[in-house]
């Protein structure tokens, strides 16, 4: 039984830039990669569910707290403008705690697929490190690499990715193309 396709979308550097330090602590901070907003709108013309998925370490290292996180992601919905998020999944976890949550771990990207009631085998993930392409494979979703934040570098590293592309728009208008006609905006 097929089920109907959605996106998940890594945060920082897929669409904002990234930090120094590779952290967004303050709302402010939170600045849209270019192409990002036209790359949302994309995937939004094509009706299909979009999700957020992102590791936040700096609540386990307690730089941030909850509620600061939701305040930088206030923010990102206000760049958004008529972008409906079917979700943001978080890992709040440090990279040494084992979690299930924190990419390459799947348990996010699952969850997301469920709460749309969807087969992962129909999702599109969409990300800019060898961990984002490496969770989006393990759960058996297609992988799309993004050449901003550190992509270039997932690249040299070898990330297994699906299909590599320049940007959140590319791969919005990628995602298009591989999208059955009778699948979108139904």
């Amino acid at each position: 039984m097929s089920s109907r396709p959605f996106v998940l979308v890594d945060r920082d550097g897929t669409i904002n830039v990234e930090r120094p330090g590779g952290y967004v602590l303050d709302p402010d901070d939170f600045v849209l990669l270019p192409r990002s907003l036209e790359g949302m709108r994309t995937l939004r013309d094509l009706g299909l569910p979009i999700a957020v998925v992102t590791n936040q370490s700096p609540i386990a290292r307690g730089w941030i707290d909850a509620n600061r996180l939701d305040e930088i992601h206030a923010r990102m919905r206000s760049l958004l403008p008529g972008i409906e998020l079917t979700g943001i999944y978080v890992c709040p976890h440090a990279p040494g705690d084992g979690c299930a949550c924190r990419k390459p771990g799947t348990e996010l990207l699952l969850r997301a697929a469920a709460d749309v009631g969807a087969d992962p085998a129909d999702g599109f993930l969409v990300g800019d490190k060898t961990s984002d392409i490496e969770a989006g494979r393990r759960a058996g979703m297609t992988t799309l690499l993004v050449r901003t934040g550190y992509g270039v570098e997932a690249l040299r590293e070898g990330a297994p990715a699906d299909h590599v592309v320049e940007d959140l728009l590319a791969a919005a208008d990628l995602i298009a193309s591989l999208v059955p006609a009778d699948e979108v905006a139904r």
